[in-house]
This record gives structure tokens, C-alpha cells and sequence, in this order.
């Protein structure tokens, strides 16, 4: 019980630095930074890049659903009161569950959409290109963060 409450809260912690910013000019500049960078990771021709994007765009705004419906009423809660009921906690415990199963039915149906218009080759590559990016973006929140802390 307690390697399932300690995964939990990790979990959850790692969802936290998967938000999005507050603010959307910031995340319409991330976007935007995102595609140069994925297109320009995947060698994206002009008519790839034409039938990619709606496809993975789709694909965000699921998982991104899914995160707001399954997994940040977790996190509201938890940053409210982390003393929970066992009864809580199992109630968390299949809400994620059952989040993550969405999670991978979205990124199954991702794969199959992108195999009708991608190569298998560029797909792999694009988990490569995501996580490049995110940990990049990463590193410049906390270059940024250090900078305004040391004002």
C-alpha cells in the first residue's frame, strides 16, 4: 500500500510540471515553438506537415482533456488536504487508472492515424522529438526561475 501512495504522489508531481502555463500568449509561444521544433526533427515534408499536424493536434487536445477531467481533480485535492481516507485514496487510485487507460487508447489511436500518413521511422522519432523538447523547455523555465529568484 504504501509503494501505491508513494507512486501516487509521485505521479502527481511529475503531472505538475506537465501543465501548461497560466498564460496563453506564453503557450501559444510554446506551441508554436513545438511545431517549428517537430517539423523540423521529423524532416516533415510540406504535405506530411499538412496531414500531421491536424492529427497530433487532436491528439494533445485529448490528452489534454483527459488530464483536466482525470488527473487534475487528483491534484487539487492532494495540494488541498494529503491527509486522504483509504477510501480516497482508492477512489484516486482507479480515477487514474482509468485516466491512464485513456492516455494510451489516445496514443494508440495517435499511431495508427500518423502509419496513413507518416513513416513508422518518422513516428519514433517523434517521441524522441517531444521529450528533446520538453526537457529543453524545462531547463529554460528553470534558467528563468533562477534568474528571478536571484533579483
Amino acid at each position: 500500500m504504501k509503494k501505491i501512495i508513494t507512486l501516487t504522489l509521485l505521479f502527481i508531481g511529475l503531472l505538475s510540471f506537465a501543465q501548461p502555463p497560466r498564460n496563453s500568449k506564453m503557450r501559444d509561444r510554446i506551441k508554436a515553438q513545438k511545431t517549428a521544433f517537430i517539423t523540423e526533427k521529423l524532416e516533415l515534408t510540406s504535405d506530411e506537415a499538412q496531414k500531421f499536424w491536424p492529427i497530433y493536434n487532436t491528439y494533445e487536445e485529448m490528452t489534454r482533456k483527459i488530464k483536466a477531467d482525470y488527473f487534475k481533480p487528483i491534484r487539487k485535492q492532494m495540494r488541498q488536504n494529503s491527509d486522504i481516507s483509504d477510501a480516497k485514496a482508492n477512489k484516486f487510485l482507479n480515477q487514474m487508472t482509468e485516466g491512464e487507460d485513456k492516455m494510451h487508447q489516445a496514443k494508440q489511436k495517435l499511431v495508427n492515424d500518423l502509419k496513413t500518413v507518416i513513416t513508422s521511422k518518422k513516428i519514433i522519432r517523434l517521441k524522441a522529438a517531444e521529450d528533446e523538447f520538453n526537457k529543453k523547455l524545462l531547463e529554460r523555465l528553470r534558467s528563468f526561475r533562477e534568474k528571478r529568484n536571484k533579483k
